[in-house]
């Protein structure tokens, strides 16, 4: 028969062992984004660690954009497993997966509320074909939101590419943005996001594009305040993990974070249309001379049919898988709608 001091050894060495089997499970995971907690990728990044934090031991640790140098480091840093989370768009990703870009192709998605929903939650190209993608370049891919239609504004107003013509719209450093806007019969200049307010001012450019929620919160309104909806685009970020830190996680763990990029991106969607509906509003309140314009559909066709060279382009960069994904993102635009 064991001793009492025996037992009392014994239960010490198990309640060590459980402390440390505890510790050992209960990591604290680092997250990093290209905006602030306030924007739509921080509430998404905030109501993830949330989902985290409330059914697990784990902790997330949020990095919001310039905390960990620019968003090319910030994907080194992932691929290298020394950042377990990012957050970055495909107008930044685009260069290390060249597919990522069809979310830059005009008249792909869809800009009504439900079928934007729709067209994110169940989708064939955001749900299953850019995942093995994603996987090719060391990413678990996690979820693929909007953040908002890209709105262009304007210091005239336009209908038609004869009046965008001669216009200078800033666009993102991205090549694909650049033969957007050229397409639509724009004169694109691409400058960095800094550089942007001081361009509108001088005249360096005449308008932008962004979703409501940027232009409100920047005054771009204020400089360019002809506000066109052209249908053309959401703006649209992915999130996602590194492939080895996940691969490494029990299943547990796995349900458990896919759960909470579920959830996240469930309020995220919802979020977003209201976010946009405020900042819209509070530009009318703020602003007497903006000017709101939609696109009918007949205008749209137009730029429509001129976008099927930025497709062109597109399917050169990114091949036949790309052409594949582009195709499917049509259909799944289609079912969205129906």
């Amino acid at each position: 028969m064991l001793s009492k001091l025996t037992w009392l050894k014994l239960f010490s060495t198990f309640l060590t062992a459980g402390l440390m089997l505890n510790q050992v499970s209960a990591d604290n995971w680092k997250y990093v984004m290209e905006e602030g907690l306030t924007d739509p990728q921080g509430l998404f990044a905030t109501k993830f660690k949330e989902e985290i934090e409330a059914n697990s031991d784990h902790t997330i640790e949020i990095y919001p954009v310039g905390s960990l140098g620019e968003s090319a480091d910030a994907m080194e840093q992932t691929q290298a497993g020394l950042l377990q989370f990012i957050d970055q768009s495909p107008g930044f990703t685009g260069a290390l997966i060249p597919e990522a870009e069809a979310f830059l192709v005009p008249y792909v998605q869809p800009t009504d509320p439900q079928e934007v929903r729709t067209y994110f939650k169940e989708g064939k190209a955001v749900n299953e074909m850019f995942h093995e993608i994603y996987r090719e370049h060391g990413l678990e891919l996690l979820a693929i939101f909007p953040e908002g239609e890209q709105v262009v504004t304007t210091k005239e107003p336009f209908r038609t590419p004869e009046e965008l013509a001669g216009m200078k719209i800033r666009t993102m450093t991205s090549p694909l943005l650049l033969k957007t806007y050229e397409a639509f019969g724009a004169s694109p200049i691409a400058l960095p996001w800094g550089e942007l307010i001081g361009a509108l001012k001088t005249n360096m450019v005449d308008g932008q594009e962004n979703p409501t929620i940027w232009i409100e919160a920047y005054g771009l309104d204020d400089l360019a305040p002809v506000l066109t909806y052209t249908g053309h685009a959401q703006y649209t970020t992915a999130v996602m993990a590194n492939s080895d830190f996940y691969d490494g996680l029990s299943d547990e763990d796995k349900q458990l974070i896919q759960n909470a990029a579920d959830s996240a991106l469930d309020y995220i969607l919802d979020l977003v249309v209201e976010m946009d509906e405020i900042g819209l509003n509070k530009i009318r309140e703020t602003n007497p001379d903006v000017v709101i314009n939609r696109l009918t559909d007949e205008e749209k066709a137009v730029f429509i049919e001129r976008a099927k060279v930025v497709e062109e382009a597109f399917i050169e960069k990114a091949g036949e898988r790309g052409k594949a994904i582009l195709d499917q993102m049509k259909a799944d635009l289609g079912a969205a709608k129906g």
